[in-house]
């Protein structure tokens, strides 16, 4: 069953539109891998999706008991939220801030909930731990962690790999495989086009060309692109 469906979807900002007429389709399990030069959109596209950006003209339609609020984010970190004077267990619990509106506290179901996320990413033992402190790994874990304190259907990843070194790189990959397996929806925006192949079953290229289709099909059009000297004409 479908869980997210972009008819025409036409992201920007100011009015502008960035990306002209996307259409795809994720279902329940899926595992999609957004792809494309910097610049092109990627970001913008998933922002639209989260409702962070209204998108110029389109539908986006969600399904299978999918609400909007209840998407695990994961953004690319900027240099001031690198240095974000808190702790593990404060950041991982604050991934229920969107479900719980005004509300100032957290529910003890919400903070074992929590707890059980700290110890699925491996992290128990930084809980305690400034989040400043960590390396750029355990960050991601700690992010991670919170974003699926807010959902228990899709999580949307934002390059989650990006500034780590190869073999932190392989463990985050084998961390978002595992939840992929336990039933987990995953759309991930990545350069790494070797992992995309690797852990995707749908791929979207994002450039003056769109793609949507399989890893297989996508080998086929990135053949294409290169018979063109590796243009988008």
């Amino acid at each position: 069953m479908s869980q997210l469906v972009c008819k025409s979807l036409c992201p920007g900002y100011d009015g502008k539109e960035i990306l002209h007429s996307v259409d795809f389709s994720v279902d329940a399990g899926d595992y999609l891998c957004i792809v494309g030069e910097n610049g092109s959109g990627k970001s913008t596209l998933m922002k639209t999706i989260l409702g962070l950006q209204p998108a110029i003209s389109g539908e986006i339609l969600y399904g299978d008991g999918l609400q909007r609020n209840k998407i695990g984010y994961l953004p690319q970190q900027t240099v001031v939220q690198k240095d974000f004077p808190a702790t593990v267990k404060e950041i991982v619990v604050s991934g229920f801030c969107g479900q719980n509106g005004f509300k100032p506290f957290y529910s003890i179901k919400q903070r074992i909930t929590a707890q059980n996320n700290i110890e699925k990413m491996g992290i128990s033992h930084l809980t305690k731990r400034c989040y400043r402190e960590l390396s750029g790994g355990q960050q991601q874990r700690v992010l991670l962690a919170r974003a699926l304190c807010a959902t228990e259907k899709m999580l949307l990843l934002d390059e989650p790999t990006a500034g780590l070194d190869p073999i932190v790189t392989a463990e985050m990959y084998s961390i978002i495989k595992s939840l992929n397996d336990s039933g987990i929806t995953v759309i991930m925006i990545t350069h790494d086009i070797s992992a995309a192949l690797k852990y995707a079953n749908k791929i979207l290229h994002i450039g003056q060309k769109l793609f949507f289709g399989s890893p297989k099909d996508y080998r086929e059009f990135q053949s294409g692109l290169s018979l063109n000297g590796g243009c988008e004409k």
